[in-house]
């Protein structure tokens, strides 16, 4: 297990043991260049429209306070834009949230780093997190240990509460060997039957009796995922049957419980979401999602950042350069291992055949 050992402010109360304390980060300066479309505009209209996580009023408000500035040049007041000019919004310093501090580590060979991430660890800056980010730490911990080379860099993501398997690599030219091959798993849906260079298997935790299936019967589930407008988060991905993009997963019942139905999910694509809308769509959300309401709709009164619900990257086959086939795995938290579990396999292993 690595942790982040740096001197921080204490605890607060009940914050378990290994996580970073909510912390003041150095702020963040933001910028952008107008296009022909924001001609003529407003600044404050400009952000308020581009920006919906802030209301015009609250743009107005860092506009008079000196945040704002167009060509190099402070603003205090409103002015009209031209297409080419730059803006420059340099936000002040803001609390970022406590997160978990370390991770298990699954694989490293020096350039490829296989890690175990915490649920409500995000994986890069969004949302409210800057230096709160695996990015920032695996940054952090390359220089603390004053390692040679590029410090790892991930090479996916997953959402901030779901827990399992995540790739990182040192080397730019893994990166992209790597993103290609998790891109692979589209295969799966542009030709049904053939084998992929990647399969990703998810676990879940469904509210209890969504699902009409017998216990390892396998459900393909291939509604459509399409961004929609949301009264509080702007826009939000969702079911979306006409206009979405194609999306395919399969949901195999492994347990029926009181408390929840457990699955396993490969899915053959990675749209956004797609696991949590793919689950509501057909009457099963995931125990505790406070945004996906049955049939993959969004809840209109739901707020940024809200997580609860239990969803585990569990395996990640890969076929390897030379034809061999790598597996990675990592084992799924307590709540989530069915109650007669089979042998563990090991964290990695290479087979010779192929992991779709």
């Amino acid at each position: 297990m690595w942790t982040e050992d740096r001197p921080g402010p204490p605890l607060p109360p009940g914050l378990p043991s290994g996580w970073l304390p909510p912390r003041l980060n150095d702020g963040w300066t933001y910028r952008e260049r107008i296009s022909p479309a924001g001609d003529g505009m407003g600044v404050v209209a400009y952000y308020a429209g581009r920006h919906a996580h802030s209301s015009a009023e609250v743009w107005q408000e860092r506009l008079a306070d000196g945040q704002i500035s167009c060509n190099g040049e402070p603003l205090r007041s409103e002015r009209t834009l031209r297409n080419g000019d730059r803006l420059v919004w340099r936000r002040p310093p803001w609390q970022e949230p406590a997160v978990p501090g370390g991770w298990e580590v699954i694989d490293d060979d020096g350039d490829l780093l296989v890690i175990d991430k915490p649920s409500g660890l995000p994986v890069l800056p969004a949302g409210g997190f800057l230096e709160h980010t695996l990015l920032r730490l695996l940054e952090r911990r390359h220089t603390a240990m004053a390692a040679a080379g590029p410090p790892p860099r991930p090479v996916h993501r997953l959402g901030r509460f779901t827990s399992g398997l995540l790739v990182c690599a040192r080397r730019a030219a893994t990166r992209a060997w790597l993103s290609r091959r998790l891109r692979d798993s589209s295969g799966l849906l542009e030709k049904p039957g053939e084998p992929s260079a990647c399969r990703k298997v998810y676990r879940a935790l469904l509210e209890p009796g969504g699902l009409d299936r017998q216990v390892g019967d396998p459900l393909p589930i291939s509604i459509p995922i399409g961004c929609r407008e949301h009264p509080l988060l702007g826009k939000i991905w969702c079911a979306c049957p006409e206009g979405g993009l194609a999306a395919l997963s399969t949901l195999t019942l492994l347990e029926r419980r009181c408390d929840g139905d457990l699955v396993d999910v490969v899915i053959a694509t990675g749209r956004p979401h797609q696991i949590r809308i793919h689950c509501a769509g057909v009457g099963a959300p995931l125990l505790g999602d406070p945004l996906y309401l049955p049939g993959g709709g969004a809840r209109v009164d739901a707020l940024p950042g809200s997580g609860g619900y239990r969803l585990h990257a569990h395996r990640l086959g890969l076929a390897g350069p030379g034809g061999e086939a790598v597996l990675w795995e990592a084992p799924p938290p307590g709540e989530l291992v069915p109650a007669a579990p089979g042998p563990a396999p090991a964290h990695r292993s290479v087979a010779s055949g192929c992991g779709g």
